[in-house]
């Protein structure tokens, strides 16, 4: 593999890390957002609703960022899984 055609696989990979992470950081600035307005209306209707919303919606933001975290750090476990593999089978090797 040619060193061009690396850096441009790496690029790729780093943009599509980094798209993940902005998915996520945009998602939790609309959690915030949202849930801050409804705990405002929640509180002008005397009632505290707006809790159930806010931890149903958390799980889902904690599941995004668990994906988001395995997906992007998943690629550098790989790396070393392989590259170990390959040591190990240059070991047993006879050639």
């Amino acid at each position: 593999m040619n060193s061009q055609h690396h850096e441009s696989d790496l690029d790729r990979l780093a943009r599509k890390h980094a798209s993940a992470k902005l998915g996520w950081y945009f998602h939790a600035c609309i959690y915030i957002l949202v849930n801050l307005l409804l705990a405002g209306l929640a509180t002008l209707s005397g009632r505290h609703w707006a809790a159930f919303p806010a931890l149903g919606w958390g799980l889902g933001l904690a599941i995004h960022g668990f994906v988001v975290l395995l997906s992007t750090s998943g690629y550098q476990l790989r790396e070393r899984m392989v590259q170990r593999e390959r040591e190990r089978l240059a070991q047993r090797d006879p050639w």
